[in-house]
């Protein structure tokens, strides 16, 4: 396959950016969307270039890191990571536009790296349990009805990509923020910070500023993890919960 790639280049947070054009030829349909890129730094590096930045990690679609904006997509046109998405899901020929997440609370660092640290202080501010747990416990010594178990499970599943945020018109992190909450207030050991949690998180998410919701649902489309919208009307209902219980609103 040969390819025409437009690549987003900055050199630092303080420079303005811009697109750059190269061209790839010999690139396999059974190549990853990175192994692609690793060709084509490949060639810049042997050109006396400066290579493309990007971030990733476990390539295994696990760790989240892979956030790239592939022609107006998260992490292009399958839903999954980028570190998944093979070639064979373009044509010979493509012109390809790569772009970093587009957010105001993620900062460009270098090229297409943003600065995610925003769901880190998301999570710092309550996505915890202070319940003391020692070794692994016996499965049954915690009943926990089935249904509520799944729920835990499917909302545990994100893996903090920002790819929500990036497919949001309003750049909004409801469906991350909701989803590390709701994960851990379905269960017994979340329970004891189940108000404090949603309201700290949620105020830290307004902080960093991220947009407001308006429930278009890009976000569960673009989430590589099948996070699903109700994730968001479960937070809402818990944070009206915890707000009239501490007398704040």
């Amino acid at each position: 396959m040969k390819l025409t790639l437009r690549v987003w280049r900055q050199r630092n947070a303080d420079a303005d950016g811009a697109m750059s054009t190269y061209e790839v030829d010999d690139i396999s349909p059974d190549m990853s969307f990175l192994e692609m890129l690793d060709t084509l730094n490949e060639e810049l590096i042997l050109g006396g270039e400066d290579p493309v930045a990007f971030d990733h990690d476990c390539r295994e679609g696990i760790c989240g890191a892979c956030s790239l904006v592939i022609n107006g997509d998260a992490h292009g046109p399958e839903r999954t990571t980028t570190c998944q998405l093979h070639m064979r899901s373009f044509k010979d020929g493509d012109t390809i536009d790569i772009e970093p997440w587009r957010a105001s609370a993620f900062p460009v660092v270098k090229d297409l790296v943003v600065d995610r640290s925003a769901f880190d202080r998301i999570i710092q501010a309550g996505g915890y349990i202070t319940a003391p747990t020692g070794a692994a416990p016996e499965a049954h010594a915690t009943p926990v009805p089935k249904p509520d178990a799944d729920f835990a499970f499917e909302h545990a599943e994100c893996i903090g990509c920002g790819a929500c945020v990036a497919a949001c018109p309003n750049g909004a992190a409801m469906l991350f923020t909701s989803a590390k909450i709701n994960h851990l207030n379905v269960l017994p050991q979340g329970a004891p910070e189940r108000e404090t949690r949603v309201l700290d998180m949620v105020a830290q998410m307004d902080e960093e500023g991220f947009g407001g919701c308006t429930l278009t649902g890009e976000c569960a489309t673009a989430c590589p993890k099948g996070i699903p919208l109700v994730s968001i009307t479960g937070m809402n209902k818990e944070w009206l919960r915890a707000t009239r219980k501490s007398g704040k609103r």
